[in-house]
């Protein structure tokens, strides 16, 4: 479900508040993604500027006991992999590279910041796009949420509209699913896909999977997509 909606100032908030766009017209620029580094990226992933991070300098010394271990290789809710993609994703812009990886748990994010949904399995980004959001007055809200119902087809009984792909989050009506994704638009509070990253994002999932949606987390290469 989409709407137009009218204003041109940018929202700001905290990670966990329930706050929303003002408005696709505060959408000045096309959704954001970070420069990509070897070890940094905005987990979620559509628009403000996120700020580039470096990985920091291996220290120069031999390894002791008392060092701490790295991260398990084989946890599925570590960052192994970012797709690399250079600029802003923009409006209806999506990105799909799921060659070579292994099988492993999916786990989505959503940056309302930045306005981009990834897709994670086991730990390598697979696909990345621009969303629509909701506004002030139906925002996107924050958390982690399980999908809880999945349907190809469906029809919202709120506002008799078609929402293709549609993946359930809450039980009053906040949903992943297809729709145009275009500036000056905006959701009623779900998180808009362009249709065939929709339809992908519905063959990789399954009822259980969790979706986190934040509001600016930075995460890099080895950061675990847990600690929300």
């Amino acid at each position: 479900m989409r709407s137009l909606v009218n204003g041109r100032k940018l929202l700001a908030g905290a990670f966990l508040g329930l706050v929303g766009l003002a408005g696709a017209m505060a959408l000045s620029e096309p959704p954001q993604r970070p420069e990509l580094s070897d070890s940094s990226v905005a987990a979620s992933q559509a628009k403000a500027q996120l700020a580039k991070a470096e990985p920091a300098a291996a220290p120069v010394a031999e390894p002791s006991p008392e060092a701490s271990p790295a991260p398990a290789s084989d946890d599925p809710f570590v960052i192994k992999r970012i797709l690399p993609i250079e600029g802003p994703i923009r409006y209806g812009e999506w990105h799909w590279d799921d060659a070579n990886v292994p099988e492993g748990p999916i786990v989505v994010t959503v940056d309302l910041e930045a306005r981009v949904i990834s897709i994670f399995r086991g730990g390598y980004e697979i696909g990345a796009a621009a969303v629509l959001l909701g506004t002030e007055e139906k925002p996107t809200p924050t958390g982690v949420f399980p999908i809880t119902q999945k349907r190809r087809h469906h029809v919202s009984n709120l506002y008799d509209a078609e929402m293709p792909y549609m993946q359930r989050l809450t039980n009053d009506g906040i949903t992943l699913h297809a729709t145009e994704v275009e500036w000056g638009y905006a959701s009623h509070g779900c998180i808009g896909m362009p249709e065939p990253f929709a339809a992908k994002v519905f063959a990789t999932t399954k009822v259980g999977d969790k979706v986190y949606i934040t509001r600016g987390k930075m995460v890099g290469i080895g950061d675990s997509l847990a600690d929300s």
